[in-house]
């Protein structure tokens, strides 16, 4: 099937390849020429495992095809998704003026019969927008479809094809249809393509972001509360996720969330409920995970003092999460950006996000190709992302390189009681301190 993606952000880039790499010829649209130009010479713009690979099979193989001209990749087409941003506006709302400005443009574009794919996360009755803009800029039949994507950063090539589920919002039982058919490669194992009405779809992906974000929200708080009463919040967080109502995931404790989704969607819903309905747990789940943030600065004070002139920290991890360089709503940008404002100098390493970074903090901190670098001659280690190389390093040679013994474990990846038997102060969520 011939298909086109308008976007080549993070969901339309893994959604256009992935459906290349199942044998559709998929034609991905956007209007940054330099973005579009590295992606033909096979250059993806952002961090993301094994999508580059993919990117390149599949040029090579002529299914997948990048350009800026919209006009001819509608025409070609006979299902068209659009994956473009939508960034929070002022209010917290999503801003959808991409997306309504696509569907304009597809509809100008169009020559015949279209099924128009929304695969951005709008607000609720975006569906409906979509399909008044293209009711009012053609006469050629189409139908429109809710199509949320529900993709990891870090694992989302896997996420796209070994999906738990696809949900397909529509009216239209063709054009519901046509996409099945696009996702039944990816979902013989079993896993259900679900059909619904489109705004039932549209809350689905909010109601999804907005659970995981306050599993991990109630077990720091959970963690907090451990550190008062003297607890262990890792035997607490065994214990629970053996209940299967409850289970193991996204009830790890650390340094709060980030990322693209899970602030930005949080955000949308509590602002999607204004004016009249108040929506106090999600406002709860937002505030922990921005006290969660500090926590980890605290600590520090705790252990050195409030002012940290002529203090320096070594920071391992600055991405929201591993396996991605995304540094949007990243925990490490409140910790280096406290620490430097109580006088702190930063040390950082991050195995991907280094580029990232330097937008944010240009050069006021310092950075380092590799991460026992960045510890040489540090006060305090600082663990912000839980990348699997930090998971065992030579805790001996820390120890020689830091200035102190000294480690905050912002994701309690280390064992406490190895660090103290090594000599540790060490820090953790959730747990004992020093």
């Amino acid at each position: 099937m011939k298909l086109t993606v308008v976007g080549t952000g993070y969901v339309g880039l893994v959604a256009g390849t992935c459906f290349a790499e199942s044998g559709n010829d998929v034609t991905c649209i956007d209007i940054d020429e330099g973005k579009i130009s590295a992606l033909k010479a096979g250059k993806v713009p952002f961090y993301e495992p094994g999508l580059e690979e993919l990117v390149r099979r599949n040029l090579a193989e002529q299914r997948l095809v990048f350009t800026t001209d919209l006009k001819e990749a509608v025409r070609q087409a006979a299902v068209v998704f659009i994956a473009v941003g939508t960034p929070q506006g002022a209010d917290g709302k999503a801003d959808i003026a991409q997306v309504l400005a696509t569907a304009k443009a597809i509809a100008e574009a169009m020559d015949g019969y279209k099924v128009i794919v929304n695969k951005s996360t709008v607000p609720v009755g975006t569906a409906d927008q979509i399909r008044g803009v293209l009711a009012g800029s053609t006469t050629h039949p189409f139908a429109v479809i809710a199509n949320p994507e529900f993709l990891k950063e870090g694992a989302a090539v896997d996420d796209f094809m070994k999906p738990d589920r696809v949900i397909l919002g529509g009216e239209d039982p063709q054009a519901i249809e046509i996409v099945k058919e696009l996702y039944e490669p990816f979902v013989r194992t079993g896993n259900p393509i679900l059909v619904m009405d489109a705004r039932s779809a549209e809350m689905s992906k909010y109601a999804a972001n907005a659970m995981l974000a306050m599993k991990i929200s109630f077990i720091n708080e959970v963690a907090s509360l451990c550190e008062r009463v003297g607890a262990d919040v890792g035997e607490v967080r065994r214990a629970i996720g053996l209940d299967r109502r409850i289970g193991p995931h996204f009830i790890f404790p650390g340094a709060g969330y980030g990322g693209s989704c899970f602030p930005k969607d949080i955000r949308a819903m509590i602002a999607m409920g204004e004016p009249g309905l108040e929506l106090p747990l999600l406002r709860a789940v937002e505030e922990v995970n921005e006290r969660q943030k500090r926590i980890m600065v605290e600590k520090v004070k705790g252990h050195f003092g409030a002012d940290l002139s002529g203090r320096s920290f070594a920071v391992w991890g600055l991405s929201f999460k591993p396996r991605t360089d995304d540094m949007r709503e990243a925990p490490s940008v409140t910790v280096i950006e406290s620490l430097l404002e109580a006088g702190a100098s930063i040390q950082a390493y991050d195995p991907e996000a280094t580029k990232e970074a330097r937008k944010i903090f240009a050069e006021r901190i310092y950075y380092h190709r590799r991460n026992y670098e960045a510890v040489k001659g540090a006060d305090a280690l600082l663990i912000i992302t839980e990348w699997n190389e930090f998971r065992r390093p030579n805790f001996q040679y820390i120890k020689e390189l830091l200035k102190r013994p000294v480690i905050f474990d912002g994701r309690n990846i280390f064992d406490p009681g190895e660090l103290r038997r090594l000599g540790f102060a060490y820090y953790s969520i959730g747990g004992k301190d020093g």
